[in-house]
């Protein structure tokens, strides 16, 4: 194993979940909003899950996500 290439792999991959990942909130929680569904003061529970099937690997991460 090239530990480099390893962790650089693993920032890559990350970067790409979080970045996606806060796009895609951004525009639910905006689509929520323009809908009336939400006001826009909420706080929202979350879950995040990381699968890696290679090395059996599936951990939950909870946290909230507050608009105001």
């Amino acid at each position: 194993m090239d530990d480099e290439t390893f962790n650089l792999s693993i920032r890559k991959f990350l970067k790409t979940v979080g970045v996606k990942s806060q796009h895609e909130i951004e525009q639910a929680v905006a689509r929520a909003i323009a809908a009336g569904s939400i006001a826009g003061t909420e706080s929202f529970p979350a879950t995040m899950t990381l699968d890696i099937a290679g090395v059996t690997l599936n951990v939950k991460f909870e946290g909230q996500i507050s608009l105001q």
